[in-house]
């Protein structure tokens, strides 16, 4: 049961992925992609929202880096680790 733990993370690190790589892009609201890229923030938003309050976005003059998905994105890495290293994944 375990094992699914493992997967869910994975397919989570994939969606904060998905989610990044279509903020770099103009979307159509109206299109396919707008709604793909609605499910990815539905989905990645809550643990996202948690750590942009703890570490908001770092100002450089007129423009704001968010970190968030990189902090997350680490974390589970991590906890993926912790969980092979006890011998679940």
């Amino acid at each position: 049961m375990l094992w699914f733990v493992c997967l869910l993370l994975q397919l989570y690190l994939f969606a904060i992925f998905g989610r990044v790589l279509l903020s770099w892009f103009p979307l159509n609201p109206h299109g396919a992609m707008a709604t793909v890229a609605g499910f990815l923030y539905t989905v990645t938003d809550p643990v996202m929202n948690r750590v942009r309050r703890i570490l908001p976005a770092a100002r450089f003059g007129g423009m704001a880096i968010d970190f968030s998905p990189v902090i997350v994105i680490f974390g589970i890495i991590f906890l993926m680790r912790l969980l092979r290293a006890a011998g679940i994944c």
